[in-house]
């Protein structure tokens, strides 16, 4: 017999064990984890969406550097202007193979089978990064910011947003940028991660396949 204890049998209201099985019936860890994938896995199509994240920690990594030195190393020292660099042209690569990604899972149809959660998802983050690009061209500390958000507080006004999304606060769109922003897309992101994992891949489409000659009848 084995010397390790036995796990008692679960009881009425004891929610942790609740908690475990329900998880574990979500996202079961041969889902979580898999040890083989289908071959269409290797489409372009998801090789760009990994691009996107790779892209994505550039952008969090030289974004913490340039919040700890600050608007006048990353204009005045050489240093700056490279890591300022890297942050905005990683931020030109993650939306161009994001959007490669979103439109390559549109044409193929990505929310077959139960995977509209995993699109829609997708589709958000698309969404809430371009408003975080938004924040960060006003939080530059230059001419070009200052004209940005001068033209940009008529168009928030007009929506209707102004009240509480003000571009010429530079307080609030500096916050928004390197706090609020950065974690909400993170967040999105790994649970789309995770739906992918647990839903899995979605087959790729089927040509159809051609109907049979018919027989013509011998003309009179």
């Amino acid at each position: 017999m084995s010397d390790l204890p036995q796990v008692p049998e679960a009881e009425p209201g004891n929610w942790t064990l609740s908690i475990r099985r329900f998880i574990e019936r979500r996202i079961p860890l041969a889902h979580l984890l898999p040890s083989r994938q289908p071959y269409w896995v290797g489409s372009w199509v998801y090789v760009f969406g990994a691009v996107a994240i790779a892209a994505l920690v550039m952008v969090i990594a030289t974004g913490v550097v340039l919040v700890f030195f600050g608007p006048q190393w990353w204009h005045v020292s050489d240093a700056g202007h490279f890591v300022n660099a890297m942050h905005f042209w990683s931020v030109q690569v993650f939306f161009v193979f994001m959007v490669l990604h979103l439109w390559g899972q549109y044409f193929a149809a990505g929310w077959r089978d139960g995977r509209a959660p995993t699109w829609a998802v997708g589709v958000v983050i698309f969404a809430v990064s371009v408003v975080a690009t938004f924040t960060g061209y006003i939080a530059q500390q230059n001419f070009d910011a200052q004209w940005i958000a001068i033209n940009a507080k008529d168009a928030m006004n007009a929506v209707g947003v102004g009240a509480f999304f003000n571009v010429l606060n530079f307080g609030q769109m500096y916050g928004l940028h390197v706090m609020f922003f950065p974690i909400l897309v993170v967040t999105l992101v790994a649970v789309h991660v995770v739906l992918v994992r647990v839903k899995g891949v979605v087959k790729p489409l089927e040509a159809p396949e051609a109907e049979p000659p018919t027989e013509q009848e011998p003309q009179p």
